[in-house]
């Protein structure tokens, strides 16, 4: 009877459980996502972009780790800033999705001081922005902010797809001769190597671009860049359909486990993130698609963007590159290409689990991505320099305006 009595209180518990997480999924969506709740601080603002602080959190040295678990920070935080620089397309959560799976979160434990290029929310009117409006001017005015901020003029950036691309091509200009470290997860660099899906595509838009030349005037160059504009839908699109199975699968589980709370507000907050991608700037799609898809000057290591070249053979720092092992838009060999042409003299390669959203943003990117990268940056980011200035952990702009605290 006493067992009786309990499974019987454990069947109310899952009922109750659903129900109201159920409840919640379909009438209060807003309560289950939990992206975004990482403070910081705005410290610059050249709209649409913005750069971001985020604070160190108190110190919790002497504590034992388990595997894959990231290094806490002690009370000296590590010399050279680290600046993560998120693709474009993809809301400013990328890197602070959830609580227990926050990029920029694990960093700052990590004893970093950690700032983040936030490039906003970009709408029709911005569509004329190109890749030299991002690469160069910036890139540019967000270190710039990040040097004046945290008294360093050594750098650390990361940067994850056309983040890690951005990144490249910044470095690869060769004015900037204190970017210390380069880490990139997944950057396109050979779009013809293999046969991916990116391979297959930018082959494609070669033949047909080149019939095109020889036959014709027209020339994409020429078309109104706004044109190009995806709108956040298909973005979205785009990036589901590099994991088509599991965009469906994934609500399967959600019914299954819908008792979970912990599951439905990780399900619901990465649906989210998924469905609410951005507009795309068509005038850095348009350069994409002529300098990289169809000319791919970049894989022999030099490409003109706007009036200057990027040469990645300008590029000194100490790299290291990530890929994901079932990444089928990126693979190893592609993003691997950069090591190849730059002039670094300390550079390394890994592969991690997950696919081109799951290197980064998946359950076991902390053990494979996160902490190997924190300990490889540790290793090259002891040099003294003064602290930031010190602020009060909260959002606001340069000019004393509140921002919305992270949600």
């Amino acid at each position: 009877m006493k067992k009786l009595f309990k499974t019987a209180l454990k069947i109310n518990e899952l009922a109750v459980n659903t129900a109201t997480n159920a409840a919640d999924w379909f009438f209060r969506k807003e309560i289950l996502i939990q992206s975004g709740k990482t403070e910081y601080e705005v410290i610059a603002e050249h709209l649409p972009m913005r750069v971001r602080y985020y604070a160190p959190a108190a110190a919790t040295p002497g504590a034992s780790l388990a595997e894959g678990e990231i290094e806490t920070s002690t009370n000296r935080q590590h010399a050279v800033p680290l600046v993560l620089v998120p693709p474009l397309g993809v809301t400013t959560e990328t890197f602070d999705l959830m609580p227990d799976r926050s990029l920029v979160k694990a960093m700052v434990e990590a004893g970093f001081r950690v700032y983040l290029v936030d490039w906003g929310k970009p709408e029709r009117k911005d569509g004329h922005l190109g890749l030299f409006d991002y690469s160069h001017d910036m890139m540019g005015q967000a270190l710039q902010a990040v040097r004046e901020h945290s008294g360093s003029r050594d750098i650390s950036l990361f940067g994850w797809c056309m983040g890690g691309l951005l990144c490249l091509l910044y470095a690869g200009y060769g004015h900037d001769k204190h970017i210390r470290n380069l880490v990139t997860v997944a950057s396109p660099i050979d779009l013809r190597d293999g046969k991916n899906i990116m391979a297959v595509a930018s082959n494609t838009l070669n033949v047909t671009a080149r019939f095109i030349r020889k036959y014709s005037e027209f020339r994409l160059d020429r078309i109104n860049p706004a044109l190009f504009s995806p709108p956040g839908w298909m973005v979205s699109l785009g990036f589901k359909l590099t994991a088509p199975v599991a965009s469906i699968t994934t609500y399967w589980d959600l019914l299954t486990r819908l008792n979970d709370r912990d599951f439905v507000e990780q399900h619901t907050t990465t649906a989210d993130y998924l469905n609410n991608m951005m507009l795309y700037p068509g005038g850095v799609l348009r350069d994409f698609m002529v300098r990289f898809a169809v000319d791919n000057k970049l894989a022999q290591g030099k490409v003109k963007i706007g009036d200057k070249f990027s040469d990645l053979g300008n590029i000194t720092a100490n790299m290291l590159v990530f890929a994901g092992e079932t990444d089928h838009l990126v693979p190893g060999s592609m993003a691997k290409k950069s090591l190849k042409l730059v002039s670094s003299k300390d550079k390394s390669f890994l592969l991690a689990p997950g696919g081109h959203m799951g290197v980064i943003l998946g359950s076991q990117a902390r053990e494979h991505v996160w902490a190997k990268a924190a300990d490889w940056l540790r290793g090259h980011s002891q040099v003294e320099a003064p602290l930031p200035k010190t602020r009060r952990p909260r959002n606001t702009t340069l000019k004393g305006s509140t921002v919305r605290k992270a949600a």
